[in-house]
């Protein structure tokens, strides 16, 4: 079991109550690598269909299949549960995802677990690789959520494996997840945003035309070749059984600068089905497009990390040892604060936030603006890790 050391201002209370459905990924991840049970209530209470979706019994079932000793009780609506946390054994498991949400919806509960397990860990994820919504793509995860915890020194076997690429509604997809176990984590301190030298990106496409990619990557370019001349987007093409079940198409967008700070964006095609009559289905050029876009929105926001991997971030620096860690960050969203409260509720850290000036000739925008945020690890400790 990861034992982290607990800080002199830690809560000493067992079981932490809260209510709704939202933030329920991270809670549970917090709740595994603090061993702090949690009860949650009043979760759709006031919906016509109450209760947790199925998707988020899926999940619970995942987190209780990769530990050892959890359990889950669930009340007869299914408004109300408790998870008591087990242990992180690590080891080889192969999951089925849920229809209803991606495989990135699972991984950023999975990802930032697996380097605190006793054994190397390899999950098997089938489902739908990349869906149009709330999730992160399997291609997001792997360019950026993986290179993110390089950051804090888990590296040598870490890796995302697209074995087959599954659109929604059917999926069909596959991916393999690998990550070592690692004894502790390194102290961050990441200040320098640099400037952006580089754009890299992944056009795929499953039954549908294999144009199809070569048009997003020649309308993405239209964009972004007038901000920096190293571009290389690829095409990904699936045929056959690696095509998954359903039609669809994508593309993910990375930029990376001087200092090694990364942003991200990305679309994918919509689910047919999901689309009212009076909505026409996006063409390549209209993903490629405006992937361009909200990758430009995503750099202007600044900052060394990815907006959707701010609380990755933050998670890894209150995990490593009793050292200041700092990094700049762009706005910050709206997860990201509510992650700062209940890593204050879990572990009790609290994170210092500075205010950086702008340039004078920046435009002004809404948003907290670049803050530097920093905090004191609580040298939290894999002790479960085999020796070598």
């Amino acid at each position: 079991m990861p034992a982290p050391t607990p800080g002199p201002s830690r809560p000493k209370s067992d079981l932490l109550r809260f209510t709704t459905h939202r933030y329920l990924r991270q809670r549970l991840l917090l709740s595994v690598l603090s061993g702090r049970s949690i009860r949650v209530d009043g979760i759709r209470s006031d919906d016509v269909h109450v209760g947790l979706r199925d998707y988020e019994v899926n999940l619970l079932r995942l987190v209780e299949k990769i530990t050892n000793g959890s359990t889950i009780e669930i009340n007869v609506t299914g408004t109300s549960f408790v998870f008591h946390p087990g242990l992180l054994p690590g080891g080889s498991f192969t999951h089925t995802a849920h229809p209803g949400r991606s495989v990135g919806y699972y991984l950023e509960v999975v990802v930032p677990l697996a380097p605190f397990s006793k054994k190397p860990l390899t999950l098997t994820l089938n489902g739908i690789t990349g869906a149009e919504g709330r999730d992160m793509s399997a291609d997001m995860v792997r360019t950026v959520t993986l290179p993110t915890l390089h950051l804090f020194g888990v590296s040598d076997g870490l890796e995302l494996q697209i074995k087959k690429r599954g659109a929604a509604p059917l999926g069909g997809g596959q991916v393999v997840f690998k990550c070592p176990a690692v004894r502790a984590l390194k102290t961050l301190n990441f200040t320098e945003k640099g400037r952006v030298k580089k754009i890299r990106g992944i056009a795929y496409s499953t039954r549908v035309s294999p144009q199809f990619a070569n048009r997003m990557v020649e309308a993405a370019r239209g964009v972004v070749n007038r901000y920096t001349p190293d571009i290389y987007l690829y095409t990904d093409v699936y045929k056959g059984d690696e095509a998954g079940k359903s039609p669809g198409y994508g593309l993910t967008l990375v930029a990376q600068s001087t200092t090694d700070a990364i942003h991200a964006a990305e679309c994918l095609s919509s689910d047919p089905k999901a689309l009212s009559d009076a909505a026409v289905a996006q063409t390549p050029e209209d993903i490629a497009l405006h992937a361009a876009r909200l990758l430009l929105e995503e750099i202007s926001h600044g900052g060394c990390v990815d907006g959707k991997h701010q609380w990755l971030v933050l998670l890894l620096m209150v995990l490593g040892k009793e050292d200041v860690g700092k990094c700049l960050m762009g706005d910050l969203t709206a997860h990201t604060i509510q992650f700062l409260r209940d890593v204050m509720a879990f572990f009790g850290v609290k994170f210092k936030i500075t205010p950086v000036e702008a340039d004078a000739d920046a435009p002004k925008r809404d948003g907290t603006g670049e803050v530097l945020v920093s905090c004191v690890g609580i040298g939290y400790s894999n002790v479960n890790k085999s020796m070598a």
